[in-house]
C-alpha cells in the first residue's frame, strides 16, 4: 500500500478537528470550568468550512439520489467520497451506500435526522437531531462519523430576527 502524502496527512488531521469544530460552534459560549458538569457541552471550537485541495474529492449530501452510475465512477476510480447522509435516505435502499463504503474510498458522515434549521433549535433538539443521526449511522453502517455537516451549511443563525419555519420541503 503506498505510503500517504502530506496533503492525506493534513486532510485526516482536518478531519479529526471538523467535529469538535461544529459541536463547539453551535454550543454557544463556554460556560466557566468551575460551572462545568459531566453533562455539559465541549468549548467552542473554530470551525473549518474549506480546505484547499487539488486532489479529487466528492460529499453527497443528504443522499437521495441512489444513481447506479455515480457509484460505479466512484468505485472504478476509487475518489474519496464524504456522505453527509439523512437516516431516511438511506434506509430505502443502505445496500447501496454499503457497497461504496466496502468497496470504495468513501465514509459516511454525520448530518441529522430529519434536516432542520439547527439554528432554530435549542440546545436538546441540536442534540437530539445530531446525536439521532449519528447513532442510526452507527447501528446502519458500524462506524460512528467524524464530520458532521450542518443542513443548508449553518452553523450560526443570521444576523437579524429569527425566520420563520417554512413549510417542510420533501426533495
Amino acid at each position: 500500500m503506498p505510503r500517504p502524502s502530506l496533503r492525506c496527512a493534513v486532510r485526516s488531521a482536518l478531519t479529526a478537528l471538523v467535529p469538535l469544530a461544529l459541536i463547539g460552534a453551535l454550543t454557544g459560549p463556554a460556560h466557566a470550568a468551575a460551572h462545568r458538569t459531566a453533562t455539559a457541552w465541549p468549548d467552542p471550537a473554530p470551525v473549518v468550512t474549506h480546505v484547499d485541495t487539488t486532489d479529487p474529492v466528492v460529499t453527497i449530501d443528504d443522499g437521495w439520489n441512489h444513481d447506479p452510475a455515480a457509484r460505479k465512477l466512484l468505485l472504478d476510480r476509487q475518489v474519496p467520497a464524504s456522505l453527509f447522509l439523512l437516516p431516511g435516505a438511506y434506509s430505502y435502499d443502505p445496500e447501496y451506500f454499503h457497497t461504496l463504503l466496502d468497496h470504495g474510498r468513501s465514509r459516511v458522515e454525520n448530518h441529522t435526522v430529519d434536516h432542520p434549521d439547527l439554528t432554530t433549535l435549542d440546545a436538546a433538539g441540536q442534540k437530539a437531531e445530531i446525536c439521532g443521526a449519528g447513532d442510526q449511522d452507527l447501528a446502519e453502517f458500524g462506524d460512528s462519523p467524524l464530520l458532521m455537516r450542518p443542513p443548508y451549511g449553518r452553523t450560526t443563525a443570521p444576523p437579524g430576527p429569527p425566520p420563520v419555519p417554512a413549510a417542510r420541503r420533501r426533495w
